[in-house]
C-alpha cells in the first residue's frame, strides 16, 4: 500500500537527484484566479517522470540491477529511466513507439538505454516490454502503475504544500494516471481541503471514460498532439486512486493546449509539450472553478518536438485571436484592394498575405474574391475590423 511515509522516504532518496522545481506566479493567465505554475518541465530530462523511475530503481534488490530493467514509454519515461539506470549502473532496454518525437528517442540514447521502436502506439510499446522481460529477465519499470513510481512523483505534492502552504487547488495532467495519484494522494492526505482536477486531451479521454462508467475502459485509439498524455488504457492502481483522490477529471482540445503552449513561452518564457501543457489550457478555458482560488497548474514536461512546434505555435495563434483569415466578395474594379488595406491598417491589423482571384463560373461575371490573412491583438479586434469592412460595404463570407 501506499502511505505517506513512502513518499517521504522517495523525497529523501531523490534529494540529491533531482530538481526541486520552482513555483512561478502566472497572473495574466487567468483573470480573476491567483494561478502558480510548478514547473517540472525544467526538471532534469526535461519532465517529472525520473522521479519515480529513480526512486523504483532505488528499491531493486542486486539481482534485479544486475539483470537489467525495461520500459515503454511515449518517450518521458524512457528519458527518465534512462538517466536513473545510469546513475545506478544498470543496463535499460527501453520500448518506445515508432511514431515518438525523434527528439525524446535521441535523448533516451543519450542516457545509455538500448532503444527498441515498437510499431503502433504506447499500448504496443508496452506489449513489447512485457514479451522482452520475460525472455530475458528484465525488471519492468512501470510508467505510471507501480506504487514506488507513484510514490516518486507524490513528492511534486510534498514541494507545492511547502512552497504554497496555503493552496486551494492543484491542476494536474492525466495519461495512465501515475502523476496525479501520487500528487493527489499526498496532498489530500496533507490537507483534505485541497482540491485535485484531472486534465486529460479530448482526443485520449480513457481515465476520464473510466471513472465517469465506474470500470476501466480502453480506448480503440487515441489522437492527440499530446502524445505525452496519449494513453488508450489506465492502471488498476492509478484508476482506484483517482476514483478516491480525484475531485474532478476535464478534457481540453488540441487547439486549447496550442494557445496554452503559446501562452506559456510568451508570457513567462517557458517551453512546454502537449502533455505539459494541459493543465493550463483547464485553466485558461475555464474547465474547472477556479475563481478568486490559489491554483497550482503542473507544467508536467517540456520536450516538445521542435518539427511541430511551429505549427502548434499558428494554432495558438488562430486559438487566441491573434491571427485569423478573412475572405470578402470584390466588385472587379480598380480601388477596391485599395480601400480594404486602408481600413485594416486604420484599425491596426498587419495584413501577412493577399490572395486574390477572379470569380468562378456562375457567379458574377464582374466579381472577384479576395483572401488575407491578418495579425490582429484578440477576438474583438478582429470583429471590429470585419466591423468596418461591413460598413463600408464590402461582404464577408
Amino acid at each position: 500500500m501506499l502511505t505517506l511515509d513512502n513518499v517521504y522516504r522517495a523525497s529523501y532518496v531523490l534529494k540529491d537527484v533531482v530538481r526541486k522545481t520552482d513555483v512561478i506566479y502566472a497572473p495574466k493567465l487567468k483573470p480573476g484566479a491567483q494561478i502558480y505554475l510548478k514547473t517540472e518541465n525544467l526538471q532534469i530530462t526535461g519532465s517529472f517522470k525520473v522521479r519515480g523511475s529513480y526512486y523504483k530503481m532505488s528499491r531493486l534488490s542486486a539481482e534485479e540491477k544486475a539483470k537489467g530493467v525495461i520500459a515503454c514509454s511515449a518517450g518521458n519515461h524512457a528519458q527518465g529511466v534512462a538517466l536513473s539506470a545510469q546513475k545506478n549502473g544498470i543496463k535499460a532496454v527501453i520500448c518506445l513507439p515508432d511514431g515518438a518525437p525523434i527528439s525524446k528517442v535521441e535523448a533516451t540514447k543519450s542516457y545509455g538505454a538500448e532503444v527498441c521502436l515498437v510499431e503502433g502506439v504506447y499500448d504496443d510499446a508496452y506489449k513489447k516490454a512485457l514479451s522482452l522481460r520475460d525472455e530475458m529477465g528484465y525488471t519492468f519499470i512501470h510508467p505510471f502503475d507501480d506504487e514506488d513510481v507513484i510514490a516518486g512523483q507524490g513528492t511534486i505534492a510534498l514541494e507545492i504544500a511547502e512552497q504554497i502552504p496555503d493552496l486551494d487547488a492543484i491542476i494536474v495532467p492525466i495519461g495512465g494516471g501515475g502523476l496525479i495519484s501520487g500528487v493527489a494522494y499526498t496532498i489530500k492526505t496533507l490537507n483534505p481541503n485541497i482540491k485535485v482536477y484531472g486534465v486529460q486531451a479530448a482526443g485520449a479521454p480513457s481515465m476520464l471514460n473510466s471513472v465517469s462508467d465506474g470500470e476501466i475502459e480502453e480506448l480503440s485509439s487515441v489522437s492527440t498532439i499530446a502524445d505525452g498524455i496519449a494513453v488508450k488504457k489506465p492502471g488498476n492502481i492509478t484508476y482506484e486512486m483517482c476514483q478516491k483522490y480525484v475531485d474532478k477529471i476535464v478534457t481540453v482540445t488540441d487547439d486549447e493546449i496550442s494557445a496554452a503552449i503559446l501562452a506559456l513561452m510568451e508570457q513567462h518564457k517557458l517551453v512546454t509539450e502537449g502533455a505539459g501543457a494541459v493543465a493550463v489550457a483547464a485553466a485558461m478555458f475555464n474547465k474547472v472553478d477556479i475563481e478568486g482560488k490559489k491554483t497550482v497548474c503542473l507544467l508536467s514536461g517540456g520536450n516538445i518536438d521542435v518539427t511541430i512546434l511551429s505549427r502548434v505555435i499558428k494554432r495558438g495563434l488562430l486559438m487566441s485571436g491573434r491571427t485569423c483569415q478573412l475572405m470578402i466578395e470584390l466588385v472587379d474594379k480598380p480601388g477596391q484592394l485599395k480601400n480594404v488595406s486602408r481600413i485594416i491598417a486604420d484599425h491596426g491589423g498587419n495584413v501577412i498575405s493577399v490572395h486574390h482571384e477572379r470569380a468562378n463560373e456562375g457567379s458574377d461575371v464582374n466579381g472577384c474574391y479576395l483572401r488575407i490573412v491578418l495579425e490582429t491583438r484578440n477576438f474583438e479586434h478582429i470583429n471590429e475590423i470585419r466591423k468596418a469592412l461591413t460598413d463600408f460595404g464590402f461582404k464577408l463570407l
